[in-house]
């Protein structure tokens, strides 16, 4: 019953998401087309994962009449709301795991201080392997992400990034991990298979990510590995046991497959320090935000091979 009243719900986005084509309002050049559309969607997919399982009919009208009245700027507002909202259960679930339960963490929250800004934190983070970080998330969240070779039909095909587990529609499902770096800057490699552009130029670099590692680390000032250190007094500290920090392993659908995820770009305001760990990105410069990506189910997904749609043309 309570699946065949999601599945109704959802039809009703999916004609929402149809409607938007063959409004006279979106007629521009292509690109700025293709944002506003992704930004449409994305506004409904991830209001509507929100609602949760326990929506009505009206709410899942409600969202849809919006989408068509809300402007453009509106909608990439509560777009990042949405996404915010899923990151904050993402990071609290991630402090479940990773911060020991003892006598010594209630002693460091006497002082009314959060313990994730507390330098003796980064000393008392669990000892756990990567693996085992993956099943305590899907324990919690319901999913997590596991890299292995593509079930796609094609000798170049690789790897692939696959969900173990359940998710919704507009769910936070990966992040796009790495260097992020401002529109033209002339260094990027154009020749390496790990870069991913956003609609504002903003190029990130997932390359010295790679598979991420088996503790918290520091990037260098090279910007091109991160290396292992225990100094309790650095900045940008990252957990490189995240288990959805695999956004760059997706392939493109191969022929007859559909893509089930897209991307979203989203900024991470630097003002959240409890959660600038979990953020599997570091900028080249000076900058309040984060301008990262993150990628967002567009269907229910269970134990599959995630799909991107890579847009290989720019315009």
């Amino acid at each position: 019953m309570a699946f065949a009243k999601m599945f109704f719900l959802f039809s009703k986005f999916q004609q929402g998401v149809g409607v938007l084509a063959k409004s006279t309002t979106f007629a521009k050049n292509p690109r700025q087309l293709q944002y506003e559309a992704d930004i449409n969607k994305l506004f409904m997919f991830t209001s509507y994962n929100r609602l949760g399982r326990d929506a009505e009919e009206a709410d899942a009208e409600e969202i849809i009449e919006m989408a068509g009245k809300a402007t453009l700027s509106e909608q990439q507002k509560q777009v990042q709301e949405n996404i915010h909202y899923q990151l904050e259960n993402f990071c609290a679930s991630m402090d479940e795991i990773l911060l020991p339960h003892n006598d010594k963490t209630q002693e460091l929250k006497a002082d009314n201080v959060p313990t994730a800004d507390k330098p003796s934190q980064w000393f008392l983070r669990q000892p756990l392997k990567l693996a085992e970080v993956s099943k305590l998330l899907k324990d919690r969240i319901g999913y997590t992400l596991e890299v292995k070779p593509s079930l796609i039909p094609h000798r170049d095909a690789g790897q692939g990034c696959f969900i173990e587990g359940e998710a919704d529609v507009g769910a936070l499902l990966a992040f796009y991990p790495g260097v992020i770096y401002p529109p033209g800057y002339p260094n990027v490699d154009a020749q390496n298979s790990y870069l991913i552009t956003r609609y504002d130029g903003v190029v990130i670099n997932a390359q010295p990510w790679g598979r991420g590692g088996e503790s918290r680390q520091v990037w260098n000032g090279s910007f091109t590995t991160p290396e292992v250190r225990t100094d309790a007094n650095v900045e940008e500290v990252l957990e490189m046991r995240n288990p959805l920090a695999f956004g760059h392993f997706l392939n493109h659908p191969g022929k007859e497959m559909d893509p089930n995820v897209m991307v979203c770009p989203y900024d991470f305001p630097l003002s959240e320090k409890r959660m600038r760990t979990y953020i599997p990105n570091v900028a080249l410069g000076d900058a309040p935000v984060l301008k990262t990506l993150v990628l967002v189910a567009t269907r229910a997904l269970c134990n599959e091979e995630l799909m991107l749609n890579y847009r290989l043309s720019n315009s």
